[in-house]
């Protein structure tokens, strides 16, 4: 999800000043996805400029300048809310990424780094699980939410590296093909029978008995 369309799903919500914004936007993804002010101001600026936001020309008691949605900002949620998410539209996988190019870098050990990342995701993983055992499941509904899809993405990476590192040791003890006799599923046809000697003499001596 991108910042824009998040801050545009909040102040479909009600007007609201960057400040307020960002600690929405926390509370609503569990604090998974922190947020600056800076991002957020830098964001409505971008948002302004591009009609989908507008300054409701009022400010609280500190003078924060507060935003609401404009008509164009609702159409453009809206057509988000029921547009799906191709493969393009996400980030590439960094931790996929990383282990072909161990693969293939000089000295790099690429059974430790997938070793090392386990056991950074199962971490990870533990904590995960430990913050959704402690929601409220009445209150903390899209909190409980993300965790779940954090959970199984946790779930999912480490079914993967331990695929990747038994492909791996399958690899390495699978056997060399040698290069004696011919290739595997050659077309080499069956060998040629032997030839035989002929005596000159006995050639004549038929031709002359004919």
């Amino acid at each position: 999800m991108s910042i824009r369309h998040g801050l545009l799903a909040l102040l479909e919500r009600s007007p609201m000043y960057g400040y307020q914004l960002r600690h929405e936007f926390e509370r609503s993804t569990g604090a998974t996805w922190p947020l600056n002010v800076g991002q957020v101001y830098t964001t409505l600026a971008r948002l302004e400029r591009d009609g989908l936001v507008e300054q409701t020309g009022e400010s609280d008691e500190e003078g924060k300048v507060v935003y609401r949605l404009t008509d164009a900002g609702h159409a453009e949620l809206t057509g988000w809310f029921a547009t799906p998410l191709g493969g393009n539209d996400r980030p590439r996988d960094e931790l996929a990424i990383k282990v072909a190019l161990a693969l293939t870098t000089p000295d790099v050990d690429v059974r430790a780094v997938l070793q090392t990342q386990r056991t950074a995701t199962l971490r990870h993983l533990q904590e995960l699980t430990r913050l959704k055992a402690v929601a409220d499941g009445s209150e903390d509904t899209a909190w409980l939410l993300v965790l779940d899809s954090m959970i199984f993405r946790a779930e999912a990476e480490v079914r993967w590296l331990d695929h990747s590192e038994t492909r791996l040791a399958r690899l390495a003890t699978a056997p060399r093909p040698t290069s004696a006799g011919p290739a595997p599923g050659s077309a080499a046809g069956p060998a040629a029978p032997p030839a035989v000697a002929t005596d000159p003499a006995s050639d004549s001596d038929q031709a002359v008995r004919r």
